[in-house]
């Protein structure tokens, strides 16, 4: 079966995991996958798929996982106990073709935030695997041509020594055998230059640094639970230093646009986040603002770092690394560049929260038509709050 631990997900989904259970254990969230590549029929697989969901919902953390989890400092002993019990319980998935586009599937999981929260990633992977293993023939050899060919680009550079870059890549993966024959590679190949990865079974059972902080639904969730919606950004973030103290400290920027989240980024949350993430719009422009919102909040830029992890190549690390040389600290997520460049096209498929405590919630992307919410007035609504101006088309 393509997942064998609970531990093969993005260590982001553990840090949100822990301060729901410490804050919001109560939430009740939606869910819903969508393919945004055209003409991928993945309904004739819907069955594979279910009976990789009842494998996955069959999992158990071991003592030895537990045991690693436990060793990272940001980790609680009740949140450990609690995934002691845990598992992923099937009945909050519902998976069927679509009722209105021939060949897609319709997959929503609902339920509480604190017992679905796990499910996004290893779903993902899930339905990757199931496709390239029915419609393509895994050439790790072309897999392993196509990394030194990238890595030599990033090794051999003169003045990139310093640029450091990490594995993102869980998700929108080829499969689980090629994540983990990739990871070694890439280590062997770049040495101090790859500093580990986002997935923790990986991360733990290779030896490498795990990587995350917070992602989308974390702030999204917010424009449900925070007192008022103008004030979701500011609140969700607060709850985050709450829990974590100073720790983990990047901030995601891109839930309602980069415009409102600088009116959010107060000069306290400049001084407090070590960072901050971009995860959509243009990086170059995305940086220069971020900077020049720093030093307008008496912060040094020198200071903090800006993490890139928006649809990144080995190109576009170095062009990012040379643009912002000396002006702030940079690091870098790669995902699907370094985990599904086997030949076939990977899938652009996604998993987001729409809904918390029967309340819409959306993002509201710096990149045209990657916003998602199945209520176009709240989407409406949630611009009017925040003033910003209509979507543009994609």
């Amino acid at each position: 079966m393509i997942i064998q631990s609970l531990l093969d997900t993005d260590l982001y989904k553990f840090t949100m995991m822990q301060a729901v259970l410490h804050q919001y254990p109560g939430a009740i969230v939606q869910y819903r996958f969508k393919c945004r590549t055209p003409g991928i029929d993945l309904a004739q697989f819907i069955d594979q798929i279910n009976a990789e969901i009842d494998h996955l919902c069959r999992l158990r953390f071991s003592a030895e996982e537990l045991d690693y989890l436990a060793g990272l400092r940001y980790m609680k002993k009740d949140f450990i106990d609690f995934l002691g019990l845990f598992r992923l319980d099937r009945k909050y998935i519902s998976l069927r073709p679509s009722a209105t586009v021939p060949g897609e599937i319709a997959l929503d999981i609902t339920g509480p935030w604190l017992h679905t929260i796990l499910f996004e990633v290893p779903l993902l992977a899930i339905i990757n695997e199931v496709w390239f293993r029915n419609t393509s023939q895994a050439d790790f050899a072309e897999g392993e041509r196509r990394l030194a060919a990238k890595t030599a680009l990033l090794r051999d550079a003169p003045g990139f020594e310093n640029c450091r870059i990490a594995d993102y890549g869980s998700r929108r993966r080829y499969s689980r055998a090629w994540h983990g024959n990739m990871l070694p590679l890439i280590r062997q190949q770049l040495g101090s230059q790859f500093v580990g990865t986002s997935n923790v079974h990986f991360a733990r059972t290779l030896g490498m640094t795990p990587h995350g902080t917070m992602a989308h639904e974390w702030l999204q969730a917010f424009q449900a639970l925070g007192p008022r919606l103008i004030d979701s950004q500011s609140v969700a973030l607060e709850s985050w230093a709450r829990e974590y103290r100073g720790d983990l400290g990047i901030a995601l920027s891109d839930v309602v646009g980069l415009e409102a989240f600088l009116r959010d980024f107060d000069m306290y949350f400049c001084k407090l986040f070590d960072g901050i993430r971009h995860d959509s719009g243009d990086p170059f422009s995305w940086g220069d603002r971020i900077i020049e919102h720093l030093k307008a909040n008496k912060t040094d830029p020198l200071s903090k770092v800006l993490v890139f992890s928006d649809g990144l190549n080995i190109a576009r690390v170095m062009e990012l690394y040379d643009y912002f040389r000396g002006r702030c600290q940079v690091a870098f997520g790669v995902g699907t560049h370094l985990t599904n460049d086997l030949g076939p096209t990977p899938l652009n498929i996604v998993i987001k929260m729409i809904r918390c405590n029967g309340q819409p919630v959306a993002k509201l992307s710096d990149s045209p038509g990657k916003s998602m919410c199945d209520d176009p007035g709240y989407l409406a609504y949630l611009r009017q709050v925040f003033n910003l101006p209509p979507e543009p088309a994609a």
